[in-house]
């Protein structure tokens, strides 16, 4: 059973640049002005002018390989282990010191057939989860969820209440200002729900497994001026990125989105040969992990089309991420979007593309990063713009633009190189921090 301790924001309280009356906004020079609305979605996607339908391959080979996920623990020295559930969806397998096992950690859960509120219409996955939720859950006791924001390919209420439904009392959803109003209807008591502002930050620590089932029947909060440094503990920053949040056409930006900074602190945990986690000490600070969630860089004028990536650096861009990188950086590994994101003048605010997540990659100070939003799903956009297979060919060029040693995706890795910079991974695969 999880006890949570919140702990003084990073940023100062005052501020809210970014709360309006009522609901959220983008307070930078990198967001369009005028936002983005539905009635602008319903236009590029019906209008006369957009493209051919693009197909999804018939060939699996041509698309992201799906393997068996391994949920046995890290190895040991590990304080991470990382499983791509597919698009935006990963496991976080955290190796805590003093701890008997891992704190489980899912990040934007979303195991349906479809991203939609809809069980019968609406964006269907093309590429299948590894494995289903409810094997999933009987091999793993997950004890927190990260909802970056609450579009339907991130906030998947079926998946959400399954979590809740087999974890009861014992597990934590983290989520930014607003969004315990959607989730209070599925049964989720609010005390189980830590709604947090841009820089707001808690410390996640794990019981003994001791506790009486009495005891265990709320998550315990504490307010506490510094980190208590728990052997068994995780810190979780809600931290900004530039994006936008609806369930339905009328609650537009009604809830606040967010990016999520994982750290462990500087005592890792390793595993003994019998699965059992023991502790050990690590010179380094801490170890870390960074979730965009989803988000746009810039804002890219409409014309010219296309725009010319020699006028890119003139473009405002999100300054978020450059504070998120000397507030909490460096980083192990960030998960990065960086597909559907085309056509670029609509997508850009919202939706990274592999250039502009490569710029993602060099601000927030990650060691390691790795696509995602891509290979899983798509919206009624990105099937008239944008080929299933462009992305992560996309990624690799832009790695090899900066020097940056790429790592594909793909085929048996066992003995292979660790000094890669830019990678893939297959849904299902793990990688180790």
């Amino acid at each position: 059973m999880p006890t949570i301790h919140t702990l003084p924001p990073l940023a100062p309280s005052s501020d809210k640049s970014h709360h309006k009356q009522p609901g959220y906004k983008n307070p930078w020079p990198s967001w369009p002005n005028r936002g983005l609305s539905f009635a602008d979605v319903f236009r590029t996607r019906f209008g006369g002018n957009k493209p051919p339908y693009v197909p999804v391959p018939a060939d699996r080979a041509e698309l992201v390989q799906v393997r068996r996920p391994d949920f046995s623990p890290p190895p040991p020295g590990a304080a991470f282990k990382v499983t791509w559930i597919g698009h935006a969806s990963f496991l976080l397998q955290c190796a805590l010191p003093s701890s008997t096992r891992t704190l489980n950690i899912l990040l934007d859960p979303v195991f349906s057939e479809r991203t939609s509120p809809f069980s019968f219409f609406g964006p269907k996955r093309y590429t299948p989860t590894p494995c289903t939720l409810a094997e999933l859950l009987d091999e793993l006791p997950i004890d927190v969820v990260c909802i970056s924001h609450n579009h339907y390919d991130h906030a998947d209420t079926a998946s959400l209440k399954a979590i809740y439904e087999h974890r009861g009392p014992d597990v934590l959803f983290c989520v930014a200002l607003g969004n315990s109003r959607w989730l209070l209807p599925l049964s989720i008591p609010k005390q189980q729900i830590w709604e947090g502002d841009w820089w707001d930050r808690l410390e996640v620590s794990m019981s003994d497994g001791t506790a009486s089932k009495e005891k265990a029947a709320s998550i315990r909060t504490s307010e506490s001026s510094k980190s208590t440094h728990s052997d068994a503990s995780i810190r979780i920053t809600c931290t900004p990125c530039q994006h936008s949040s609806a369930r339905s056409p009328f609650d537009r930006d009604a809830d606040l989105w967010c990016s999520f900074a994982l750290e462990i602190p500087s005592e890792v945990t390793s595993s003994s040969s019998s699965g059992k986690p023991s502790s050990t000490t690590d010179n380094s600070s801490h170890r870390s992990v960074y979730f965009s969630g989803d988000t746009g860089y810039r804002t890219i004028p409409s014309s010219p089309d296309p725009y010319p990536d020699s006028d890119l650096p003139a473009l405002p861009v999100c300054p978020a991420f450059a504070e998120i990188g000397e507030q909490l950086g460096p980083f192990d590994l960030a998960l990065l979007p960086i597909g559907l994101c085309k056509p670029r003048a609509f997508m850009a605010p919202v939706h990274c593309n592999p250039a502009d997540s490569m710029c993602v990659h060099r601000d927030v100070k990650a060691k390691r990063s790795v696509g995602m939003h891509y290979g899983t799903v798509r919206g009624g956009l990105s099937e008239y713009y944008e080929d299933v297979r462009t992305p992560p060919r996309e990624w690799r060029e832009e790695a090899e633009k900066m020097g940056l040693k790429f790592r594909g995706e793909g085929g048996d890795r066992s003995g292979e190189e660790e000094d890669w910079e830019i990678g893939l991974m297959d849904v299902g695969e793990s990688l180790v921090i």
